[in-house]
């Protein structure tokens, strides 16, 4: 195996020569064309029928010819016959040792080159196919095409184990740090858990917490869901303008929104609460819509008895973002509210009526 010297000096080859080296090993044209077709190394990945109808045979003797290729290429992998494919492995096992022996292939390419593209991405897992000491693992509708250590995962294992963190974060009903999902899970490995949870297409992560995908929380898919992920992650009431700023500084992928967009949102969803002058908060904190007048008239109403100023006051302003100043003049401007002792008011229901 190649040593650490000689995989710092190959991850600047160009992996297209590792994989000419590859086919250059094959001797039929015709078997070079459905391996290049079918990985996708030239151009974009075809289908049995396509290469089929191209060659002139059926689909089913296309899957027939590459599966016999690709043994026969994984018999000279396992007698060293196979250019460069040492290094190329080596290469690979060095960069699944920081991301917990398993990796989305996305991530493998744009670590061997900045400007890597799907192409590079399919070379990538074509070589590790050949390779017994990696284990690939293709895309489909849950799983991204991921590469592991086969020493450490097996196509059975990673499976299973994507199946085992998304039950474990399903149960933990919340965006959670992976040490806690790993607990959960019962794998012993964080670095492992995060891998795993990292290929699932089910599952995100924000801010150092993973979730399931359809959740807010670690997935805002448009500017409301990022309004949503400031407002619960700061706990505490914000200003538009200060929510605009937190957007602008965040982590989200897309984050260039006007201050005006922020406010329309802001007003048009009803997960958000005006609770002052510009200011918003989470219903869900128990806020409830309405002026300030209607908040005093819920806190005498739930009362059911007349209360001093003082303690309307501090209970609106429990929900209520505002000077007291402003509590005070709707407490003496609204007929609703009827002084019965010095500084001490009730709801009357029958001028709450008529101002309705």
């Amino acid at each position: 195996m190649a040593n650490k010297d000689q995989i710092k000096e190959n991850t600047e080859v160009d992996i297209k020569n590792y994989v000419d080296d590859v086919l250059k090993t094959i001797d039929q044209d015709r078997e070079k064309e459905i391996i290049s077709r079918r990985f996708g190394l030239f151009d974009r990945k075809e289908t049995l029928e396509q290469i089929g109808e191209l060659l002139g045979i059926t689909r089913e003797r296309v899957r027939q010819l590459e599966k016999s290729i690709i043994t026969k290429l994984r018999s000279k992998a396992d007698r060293a016959e196979l250019p460069n494919l040492e290094k190329f492995e080596a290469i690979i096992l060095e960069n699944l040792e920081t991301t917990g022996q398993l990796s989305r292939v996305t991530k493998i390419a744009l670590k061997l080159s900045k400007d890597a593209t799907k192409i590079d991405q399919s070379r990538i897992a074509f070589l590790a196919e050949l390779s017994t000491n990696l284990t690939v693992i293709d895309e489909n509708d849950f799983i991204f095409l991921a590469v592991g250590n086969a020493k450490v995962f097996s196509d059975k294992s990673i499976k299973e184990g994507v199946t085992q963190v998304i039950k474990a974060i399903t149960k933990i009903a919340e965006p959670a740090v992976i040490k806690k999902i790993a607990t959960e899970a019962k794998i012993s490995d964080s670095n492992q858990a995060e891998a795993l949870a990292s290929i699932s297409k089910q599952l995100a992560s924000l801010n150092g917490k993973w979730g399931l995908v359809k959740w807010p929380m670690v997935n805002p898919k448009n500017i409301r869901d990022k309004i949503y992920v400031i407002l619960k992650e700061n706990n505490r009431h914000m200003h538009f303008n200060e929510i605009a700023d937190s957007i602008q500084k965040s982590d989200f992928k897309r984050k260039n929104v006007t201050t005006q967009a922020i406010h329309n949102e802001l007003i048009k969803d009803k997960r958000f609460v005006l609770i002052g002058r510009g200011i918003y908060a989470l219903r869900e904190w128990g806020y409830k819509k309405g002026t300030v007048s209607d908040i005093i008239s819920e806190v005498l109403r739930k009362e059911g008895k007349a209360l001093h100023r003082d303690d309307i006051v501090k209970k609106v302003l429990e929900s209520r973002y505002v000077k007291e100043t402003t509590i005070l003049l709707n407490l003496q401007g609204k007929e609703q509210f009827k002084r019965v002792a010095k500084a001490t008011y009730e709801l009357d229901e029958s001028k709450l009526a008529l101002a309705e």
